[in-house]
C-alpha cells in the first residue's frame, strides 16, 4: 500500500495592500490606523486601531487587542479585547475578554465578562419586551 503525498497548500492571491487574503467575511482596520468620526459597516469588522467617534452597525464587531476606542458603540454583537472609553449597546451579545478595559455603560441581552477583564460602569441586561398578548 502506498501513501499519497499531501496536496500542496492552496495559493492565495495577495490583497491590493500585499497581505495574503484571509477567510474573514468582514473588514479589518489594523494597527497604525487612526480614525476620527463615525464608523459604519454592515456585516463584520475587526478594529485593531485608534477610533475617536461612534461605531454604528447591525453587524458583528471585534475590538482587537491593540484597539483604543473613544466613543460609543452600537452594534448587534461585540467582542472586546482592547480598550473602550464609551458606552456599548449590543442588540444580541457583548463579550469582554481577558485583558480588555471598558470604561462606560453596557446594555445587552447577554453579557459575558472574563474574570481578567476590567469593566468600570453599569450593565443593563435586558431582552426586548414582547407585546402583551390580548386577553379575552
Amino acid at each position: 500500500m502506498t501513501a499519497t503525498p499531501p496536496a500542496p497548500p492552496a495559493k492565495t492571491e495577495p490583497a491590493p495592500n500585499g497581505a495574503p487574503e484571509t477567510s474573514r467575511s468582514g473588514g479589518t482596520l489594523s494597527s497604525g490606523v487612526s480614525i476620527k468620526g463615525t464608523v459604519k459597516f454592515q456585516k463584520e469588522l475587526l478594529i485593531d486601531c485608534q477610533v475617536e467617534g461612534t461605531i454604528d452597525s447591525n453587524g458583528r464587531l471585534t475590538v482587537g487587542k491593540q484597539a483604543r476606542i473613544k466613543g460609543d458603540i452600537k452594534t448587534r454583537s461585540v467582542i472586546v479585547d482592547g480598550t473602550v472609553d464609551g458606552n456599548i449597546t449590543a442588540g444580541e451579545r457583548c463579550e469582554l475578554r481577558a485583558g480588555c478595559t471598558v470604561n462606560g455603560d453596557i446594555e445587552a441581552p447577554r453579557l459575558v465578562v472574563d474574570e481578567a477583564a476590567s469593566f468600570i460602569g453599569s450593565a443593563k441586561i435586558a431582552t426586548q419586551k414582547q407585546p402583551a398578548a390580548p386577553t379575552a
